[in-house]
């Protein structure tokens, strides 16, 4: 199943995976590339880089605060995964949402929403930007995004793992993901398992 997702991933990207033997660490990861850098803001206002969280696996993923179907079924299993993690929360694994809606998710929505899923906003960032600068980073992931006149928005469930050199490792896809391979994945990169 995660090869599946590697070769769709490398695909929406428009490169081939890199070989297994090319790996950064002892993870058992391949890897994809590197993963897009950006600048927005998070749900206490403050700027926010990927580059900033050098040194700590990241899983990134895409949300929309007013999402009544899949977000908050991938929210709550974040926050499932979060909750795994324990310690190293924070400290040596980030988690990373990006909103598709910016025009209506402000930091202040998006820290409500954090806050209604139990997110833990010393290891969890929330995130909005410009309108322009949220599509980019969208089509730089490979996240499809439609927005339908009555405002619903409908979008590409995916979560990025992201190593400590800031190289993307694996992508999940959909919902159905397994949360404790997610944590495995996470905790391998930081040396853990």
């Amino acid at each position: 199943m995660r090869a599946a997702v590697i070769l769709l991933a490398a695909a929406l990207a428009g490169s081939t995976p890199a070989l297994p033997d090319l790996a950064l660490d002892d993870s058992g990861l391949p890897v994809i590339g590197q993963a897009p850098d950006f600048v927005l803001r998070a749900q206490d206002g403050t700027q926010v880089t990927l580059a900033q969280f050098r040194g700590k696996a990241v899983a990134l993923n895409f949300i929309f605060a007013s999402c009544s179907s899949t977000c908050p079924i991938l929210t709550a299993k974040m926050a499932t995964v979060q909750d795994g993690i324990g310690d190293d929360f924070g400290s040596r694994v980030i988690f990373v949402s990006i909103t598709v809606d910016p025009e209506h998710d402000s930091p202040d929505v998006l820290r409500h929403y954090a806050e209604t899923f139990g997110a833990n906003l010393a290891g969890w960032k929330f995130l909005t930007g410009s309108p322009n600068a949220i599509q980019a980073i969208e089509r730089r992931y490979g996240v499809f995004v439609a927005r339908a006149p009555s405002g619903d928005v409908d979008h590409t469930n995916l979560i990025s793992v992201i190593d400590p050199h800031g190289m993307m490792r694996v992508q999940y896809l959909g919902v159905r993901f397994d949360p404790d391979e997610l944590r495995r994945d996470l905790l391998s990169l930081t040396g853990k398992s």
